[in-house]
């Protein structure tokens, strides 16, 4: 892969990994988490920068991020019985399609995926999270 590809890929995967979801309002009391993406394409695995992340404590939708990309739509949200969430995902800039899996361990940690196909190919998302702390979402 050249340069140039892979600046697009870590950008995309940027955009795509928290920065896609609509955030949740209204909500008085909520989780602060630190959030690690690495990104996977073809073979290469790029680790990204953290952020920080406000959510709800009980999730009706992923946990939201912050990005340039708001043309991602999230459907078919299931938070099962074994604190495992499940969601569709939908974007326009770059378009694809995707399904994400997080997991909640516990009160102050999750781990997940969000696997996306676009024109460019697959990429996957993988996510670590540790609670820090209280917030407003």
């Amino acid at each position: 892969m050249n340069r140039r590809t892979i600046a697009y890929l870590v950008g995309t995967a940027a955009c795509l990994s928290l920065g896609s979801f609509a955030s949740v309002a209204g909500q008085a009391a909520g989780d602060q988490w630190i959030v690690t993406p690495s990104m996977s394409m073809q073979g290469v695995s790029i680790p990204m920068a953290p952020q920080t992340v406000c959510s709800p404590q009980q999730w009706t939708q992923p946990p939201a991020g912050s990005g340039p990309d708001q043309t991602c739509v999230t459907s078919n949200f299931v938070m099962s019985a074994n604190n495992t969430a499940t969601w569709n995902i939908t974007c326009q800039n770059p378009p694809s399609t995707g399904t994400g899996t997080i997991t909640r361990m516990g009160a102050n940690a999750w781990t997940g995926a969000i696997n996306f196909v676009s024109a460019q190919g697959a990429m996957t998302i993988n996510l670590s999270a540790t609670r820090t702390g209280a917030c407003t979402p």
